[in-house]
């Protein structure tokens, strides 16, 4: 295996130095990555695996599109090559021993990663904002508490992947210092960072560039019209700004999509994706749809419809087969990840807050630690992994079908608690289990939010459920039996 990473790592490296046979060195990699995901998985669903190598076909074709158009310069492509594929994807397998040694301690893997909102604040203020960020909020972590997590996540967990959210990371400053700071020190880590983007001016695209182990997946609601209807007028000229200064600095560019009722129909249109990708130089893109939370707790209205998510499932398979760009879907994409990927499970992640509330998923707003309290009583991150929750979140993720990936459940409706609300109050969510907010608590006694998730949730699975043993499951048969 180490030998055949070795290959896969100089195959990207040639990719991008020689232009010549990029095409050739092109193909050599679809089929590896072909040979390595879907013929040599014997245990999972083919189909399954099938999506997972469109999906890594369609990464690594957005990203050398880009660096043919000059938009991904050359110098951090191959700084990405060492800190995300060597030290993150491979990753896997190059601290084993050390997972082992977790493993054989704690009776569990760590999770792969995880994902910190180190600040509240906003300098917007959109329309049903999951985490009711605003310019007012002063909830942050302090920078060595930053600085002591990342530690933690990078010795204890063995990971070399931090997802920022917020608030608006580039607001962040503590101590004199800011992210940027944080991702000079941990230059060993691949730092994905979710940001409105207004405030990424040349010279901290520039900063970025030199680093090369940061990617901005920048914010948008469609194009400008419902951009700025959501954000604020004129937010999408400050982002179309931002493209321009990351591309000048040669740093790979994502979106990052919520999805709604009201701009589902421009996200099933081709128009949309061609102007993020091919005009203004995307290299991936992430879609949440909207789970009422935060300042959106109960705009039931807001949510895509289960027929609609169908159509955006659709759409997904032919972005990543047909297209070739490089998409996924929090929830529609749960092929990809075999199944939900909180509560820390392994190959999944946890979720810290501004307050250092350590829960199990973004969306998911309830904790039992909190940061805080584990380091000042002589524990660590490790310990939040072994709360009640996050147990009963991992048991059901196990029996859902990581444990069985031959013969999963229906992973077209992953989500613990957006796709299977019943089943998340009644077995998964501890009776001590605190909200992030005081919206979070509401919820828990609403009537009309427990009975609206759990109709939607029948509904979805009336719609889904033929799809995944038709097209998954008896596949599957079929291929077994030919």
């Amino acid at each position: 295996m180490a030998v055949k990473n070795f290959i896969f790592s100089n195959v990207l490296h040639e990719l991008v130095n020689n232009k010549v046979s990029r095409n050739f060195l092109l193909k050599k990699l679809d089929s590896y990555l072909y040979s390595s995901i879907v013929e040599n998985d014997t245990k999972t669903l083919k189909e399954v695996q099938k999506k997972k190598y469109r999906f890594m076909r369609s990464m690594l074709h957005s990203a050398v599109r880009n660096v043919e158009k000059d938009y991904f310069s050359k110098a951090v492509f191959k700084r990405i090559i060492h800190v995300l594929v060597e030290n993150s994807f491979l990753n896997r397998q190059k601290y084993s021993e050390k997972l082992e040694e977790f493993n054989q301690q704690y009776g569990e893997y760590p999770p792969n990663f995880i994902v910190l909102s180190p600040t509240q604040k906003c300098n917007l203020n959109c329309t049903g904002c999951y985490a009711s960020s605003n310019a007012r909020s002063s909830a942050a972590l302090p920078y060595d508490m930053v600085d002591k997590i990342l530690y933690d996540v990078r010795n204890k967990f063995h990971s070399r992947f931090v997802t920022i959210s917020g608030g608006e990371p580039f607001m962040y400053k503590s101590q004199g210092k800011t992210l940027l700071d944080i991702f000079e020190k941990y230059d060993d880590v691949f730092f994905l960072v979710y940001t409105n983007g207004t405030l990424i001016t040349q010279e901290v695209a520039d900063r970025l560039g030199r680093m090369g182990n940061v990617t901005p997946a920048i914010s948008v609601e469609g194009f400008e019209k419902e951009t700025d209807e959501r954000r604020g007028k004129g937010t999408h000229q400050k982002i179309l700004q931002a493209f321009e200064n990351l591309r000048n600095a040669g740093v790979p560019i994502g979106i990052s999509v919520t999805a709604t009722s009201k701009n589902a129909d421009i996200l099933l249109d081709d128009a949309f994706y061609d102007y993020y990708f091919n005009q203004q130089g995307a290299t991936y893109m992430w879609e949440f749809q909207l789970m009422p939370m935060g300042r959106s707790s109960h705009d039931f209205d807001l949510m895509v419809p289960p027929k609609k998510r169908v159509e955006l499932y659709r759409k997904w398979e032919y972005l990543i087969s047909e297209k070739e760009y490089c998409v996924a879907d929090f929830w529609n994409s749960g092929v990809l990840v075999n199944g939900c990927i909180a509560y820390g499970r392994r190959g999944g992640y946890i979720y810290i807050d501004w307050n250092g509330n350590i829960m199990p998923c973004v969306f998911v707003p309830y904790y039992v630690d909190n940061i805080y309290d584990l380091y000042n009583n002589g524990k660590d991150l490790v310990d939040a992994l072994f709360s009640d929750f996050m147990k009963n979140g991992r048991a059901w993720i196990r029996n859902y079908g990581q444990a069985f990936p031959h013969d999963p459940d229906n992973w077209l409706m992953p989500c613990s608690i957006r796709d299977h609300y019943a089943n998340f109050r009644e077995n998964i969510l501890p009776d001590h289990a605190r909200g992030e907010s005081e919206e979070a608590e509401e919820t828990l006694r609403d009537n009309q939010y427990y009975r609206r998730l759990v109709e939607y949730d029948r509904e979805l699975e009336n719609l889904t459920q033929d799809i995944w043993e038709q097209e998954y499951k008896n596949t599957q048969k079929q291929e077994s039996t030919s």
